[in-house]
């Protein structure tokens, strides 16, 4: 019977309604159909869905990615790192690589980080004798980092959800996301030079690089600032977020003069409108999560997974299997939401760290952004570079295929993820 839930909210889905929509309009029919569930609880099941603290950092860190987007803020990042590699085969290429990483920093928003540095580096790779297709997929692969590179929204998300650790999470996002950053550089190198791409003679002087880390110093400065507080517990997730939208916007304000105060509350109100469509998830999630679990969803798939006798690995391969399917028809958010919670019992039971199962989903979830047919990432770079999404598809496959090697090496090296946590939390 739970089956048809799942059916009614991809169909719904197919004709066009917004995943919240599919989600919550799903849950209820579902309701009326079994007659035997309380329809009145839908309202304050909607509430509990939203009425978590943590929560109230996303819209914050949706502020900064915002701020970042319209002040300038990534164009000095990206001036800062060409000094240092614009002289490279394919500079231009690794510029977007580590000015993703950086910006993922400060927004953890991959849709975010993608405009703000796709803004600034499309039409100067174009000049430069990029092909598009190229420029695009480089901009995107390189945004996947965002999510899990710390802060990040899914990992906050995941947090809420679960109560695992935030501080952890972000901890264990480290080295993965720079392993899949150095992964596209390797990407790059490889590809600049059969594709012959310019080389820029990139003037190297003391002066300059004052002038550019002067310019830069207040941005590079904002993901310490993130990272740094919540790890060691100076603020919590909530008031390192709002902290961090008063500093960006106040370097953007006062600082670099880039942020007129007249264009503030158009920033604040676009912020509002995305936190809202999160918002709106969680709540349908919160009816959502109430079906699922009166149909037993959760024990039903253990005995499934039990009955398959699948060990550690075998189980993450299933897992992984399954999110990359599930990440190909549906948008992350609610696949992380749903069915996290769901295996992530069965995932202890087998002796699986928490945290080394939040992040490897996390990974294997935003990987799916540049999937087709629903891939966020592809639509908004195929849309930003005027290029055809078949074009940019073709493209952008060998550097999924790159950040899926990552994703096999943070599976099956747990290593990779609980170092970091276990450096620093199990001092």
């Amino acid at each position: 019977m739970i089956v048809v839930l799942f059916v009614l909210m991809f169909a719904l889905i197919a004709f066009g309604l917004e995943i919240w929509a599919a989600m919550g309009v799903s849950a209820i029919l579902y309701m009326l159909i079994r007659g035997d569930m309380l329809i009145v609880l839908v309202a304050s099941k909607m509430v509990e869905g939203v009425d978590h603290f943590s929560l109230m950092a996303i819209p914050f860190f949706m502020l900064v990615g915002e701020v970042m987007n319209v002040s300038g803020i990534t164009k000095r990042l990206a001036d800062f790192v060409h000094f240092f590699v614009g002289r490279l085969r394919g500079g231009l290429a690794y510029v977007a690589v580590i000015v993703n990483m950086i910006a993922a920093g400060v927004s953890g928003s991959a849709v975010a980080d993608a405009s703000a540095v796709s803004a600034v580096l499309l039409p100067l790779m174009e000049k430069k004798g990029y092909d598009k297709p190229f420029s695009a997929a480089i901009n995107a692969a390189a945004a996947v980092a965002g999510p899990v590179i710390p802060p990040s929204i899914p990992m906050i998300f995941i947090g809420v959800i679960s109560g695992i650790s935030i501080g952890k999470l972000f901890l264990g996002g480290i080295i993965p996301g720079f392993l899949m950053c150095l992964s596209l550089c390797i990407f790059v190198f490889l590809t600049a030079r059969r594709k012959n791409y310019p080389v820029e003679n990139v003037p190297i002087s003391l002066s300059a690089f004052i002038t550019l880390f002067r310019d830069a110093v207040f941005a590079l400065i904002a993901p310490l600032l993130i990272v740094s507080g919540v790890v060691f517990g100076i603020v919590t997730i909530v008031e390192v977020s709002i902290i961090s939208a008063l500093y960006v916007l106040f370097i953007a304000t006062c600082i670099y003069r880039t942020l007129p105060f007249r264009e503030v509350p158009k920033v604040f109100s676009k912020a509002a409108v995305f936190s809202t469509v999160i918002m709106m998830i969680f709540a349908s999630i919160g009816i959502y999560s109430y079906v699922v679990v009166l149909e037993q969803l959760g024990p039903t798939l253990a005995d499934l997974f039990i009955s398959w006798n699948l060990g550690r690995y075998s189980f993450l391969i299933a897992a992984n299997i399954f999110f990359l399917f599930m990440g190909l028809v549906i948008d992350a958010v609610p696949v992380m939401l749903i069915f996290f919670p769901v295996l992530l019992p069965i995932s202890t039971q087998l002796g699986i760290d928490p945290t080394h199962f939040g992040v490897v989903v996390v990974i294997n979830l935003v990987i799916g952004l540049l999937t087709p047919p629903v891939g966020a990432l592809l639509f908004l770079e195929a849309k930003l570079a005027d290029i055809s999404f078949k074009e940019l598809n073709a493209a952008v496959w060998p550097m999924t295929l790159t950040l899926l090697c990552v994703l096999l090496l943070a599976t099956y090296f747990p290593a990779i993820v609980t170092f970091i946590p276990n450096l620093i939390l199990g001092m």
